[in-house]
């Protein structure tokens, strides 16, 4: 068959060209949609991946968050301390003059909860009442179930309770690291320590404070960063503390007293190496203050330095030195004892009758009330004041500690003639033992004023001067010979060269006189008297010895013989060798090869 004629086919062609012109307007459209789809679909994809990347970023950041509350301690509620004034919970050591430890810091931890992260509080708060007993299981329980978001539980905890509550097993119980202070000799010298406490304080952290004794009078330089590795060094001997202690308290339980008191102290320094004051307390445990009774009653009043009191004879030395000093008498000189002595009303007598007169030196051996007042009276009132306050016995002692200006003396409201005569034997004037102490060295270290101090010297006070080098030996002898001959006897020991004085001073009642059956005994002294270095005081409150057919309440049979093995005790500690006297006549000598 032939094929069409070319005409004909136009109008094919024609329709086959506007088909296949049709066809590639739609083909060229369709790759458009294509493309344009695909151009969606990437960016669909990279938004779901940005949007990936942000949640991966937004979990990966709250499971850091999550890491670091889990090793840290939470915050407390409502507490916030800025960082530029943060709770420093350091504080320096205090070590006695050897260097060992009185107070230190203990890194241990603080017990808190959050209730709102509890489990179950019911359990919680009877597991703790189990390992704490002081705690109460109903109010924990109040505590930890009410609005509070917060509960302190304990301050500090010890090891073997931190791991009680940590076996437990409750997350809404925390710990927080922080420093505690530690006593580690328990009551010894607990009353020159003092305590402390907590002030400011978070969970991580708490300021350990002073509140009373040298760590109150020190809290600053103790809580200075820069000098926490610089001890605080004070003039005790830990030693020689212990024994005082330990003797004291002996001396109580045998003289049947409610109170002791005792000081050792360098008399040319003024250097304390001991003072205790019985009853005492545990710093690590300091109990609260009284509210009600007498304060002189509570075991935080310290007896040495806030205790004035009326301290009878040890007084005798000040007017007879004084005397001597002015020259109105000598050793040697003739003083009238006869008696009673009269003021107005008032009767001065003697314990015993010594005759129509004593020397001045059998004035202070023998103890006679007659014999300082007639000396005193001599001296004059005036006089006599100006030479107590050089002795600093009118005025509260600078000591470093707190306490110091709470012992101010009592002095007489008018210093009359009868005061001028009552104070020379010990009543109308009362003062602390550590004034009495403070005055003794001065009597006995060649006539200089001596400030007894808590902190370690090397060098002797330069003090003013209150009486020569020469009436201080003339009063260190009077002293020696009251206790080898005198009213002292029980006090000497072999070898030691024990001087001193007693004192009964019958005690004051809080409406007014004086108990019929109770006095505070006192014996105030030195040794050795033929080089004077320590000054000993030691004084008992009510003391009754009981060991005769008549009670006694006489120093020479109570303070006495306890000051007597105080020193026993202390003297080897204080590096002093007793003095053998050597053999008389020819004699052989072993020697050890």
């Amino acid at each position: 068959m032939r094929p069409p004629p070319l005409p004909e086919l136009r109008p094919l062609l024609s329709a086959l060209g506007s088909a296949l012109r049709r066809g590639l307007r739609h083909s060229r459209e369709g790759m458009r949609r294509i493309e344009a789809m695909d151009r969606a679909r990437l960016r669909a994809e990279a938004r779901l991946m940005v949007l990936c990347g942000c949640f991966f970023l937004a979990f990966a950041l709250i499971g850091g968050r999550m890491a670091v509350f889990a090793a840290s301690e939470a915050p407390e509620p409502a507490r916030g301390g800025s960082i530029e004034d943060p709770i420093l919970g350091t504080r320096a050591d205090i070590v006695d003059r050897q260097g060992r430890i009185l107070a230190t810091n203990l890194a241990t931890h603080s017990l808190y909860a959050q209730p709102h992260q509890m489990i179950d509080p019911a359990r919680a708060a009877r597991e703790l009442a189990a390992i704490f007993p002081d705690l109460n299981e109903e109010r924990l329980l109040r505590d930890f179930t009410g609005e509070r978001r917060f509960v302190w539980i304990r301050r500090q905890i010890s090891p073997e309770q931190l791991q009680a509550v940590h076996d437990i097993g409750e997350p809404g119980l925390l710990f927080g690291p922080r420093e505690m202070r530690l006593y580690p000799n328990g009551a010894i010298a607990a009353h020159i320590l003092g305590g402390a406490s907590y002030g400011r304080e978070g969970v991580n952290s708490a300021e350990v404070i002073g509140v009373a004794g040298v760590e109150r009078f020190f809290d600053e330089r103790l809580r200075d960063p820069d000098l926490s590795d610089e001890p605080l060094v004070l003039s005790i001997d830990l030693s020689v503390q212990a024994a005082l202690e330990e003797v004291l308290e002996g001396g109580m339980t045998l003289m049947n007293a409610k109170g002791a008191t005792g000081i050792l102290m360098d008399a040319h320094t003024g250097e304390i190496v001991a003072m205790a004051s019985l009853p005492d307390f545990d710093p690590n445990s300091r109990p609260p203050v009284a509210t009600s009774g007498d304060p002189g009653d509570s075991p935080l009043f310290n007896r040495a330095l806030q205790g004035v009191y009326e301290l009878g004879s040890v007084f005798k030395i000040f007017p007879v030195a004084q005397g001597i000093e002015l020259g109105l008498i000598n050793a040697e000189t003739m003083i009238d004892t006869r008696g009673p002595m009269t003021w107005g009303r008032f009767r001065i007598r003697d314990f015993r009758n010594y005759g129509p007169a004593l020397s001045a030196t059998d004035v202070i051996v023998k103890s006679s009330n007659i014999g300082t007042s007639r000396v005193a009276l001599m001296i004059g009132a005036e006089r006599q004041r100006r030479f107590l306050d050089s002795l600093g016995l009118l005025e509260p002692l600078p000591l470093e500690m707190v306490e110091a200006r709470t012992g101010a003396p009592l002095l007489p409201r008018q210093w009359s003639e009868i005061s001028l005569m009552t104070i020379s034997y010990g009543h109308g004037l009362s003062v602390s033992p550590l004034h009495l102490a403070a005055g003794y060295a001065a009597m006995v270290n060649g006539g200089t004023r001596v400030v007894p101090t808590l902190l370690r010297r090397d060098e002797p006070q330069a003090g003013a001067r209150v009486i020569s080098p020469q009436t201080s030996r003339i009063a260190t002898s009077m002293l020696r010979q009251v206790v080898t001959r005198g009213t002292a006897t029980f006090a000497d020991i072999p070898g030691y060269e024990v001087g001193g004085k007693t004192g009964t001073a019958d005690k004051p009642t809080p409406r007014g006189g004086y108990y019929d059956d109770k006095v505070i005994s006192t014996f105030a002294g030195m040794f050795p008297a033929s080089d004077p270095r320590w000054v000993i005081v030691v004084t008992l409150d009510e003391p009754v010895e009981t060991s005769g057919a008549e009670p006694r309440r006489t120093a020479g049979w109570t303070a006495a013989p306890v000051a007597a093995e105080v020193i026993r005790r202390a003297a080897p500690l204080l590096g002093l060798r007793p003095q053998v006297a050597a053999p008389q006549g020819g004699g052989v000598t072993l020697a050890a090869n």
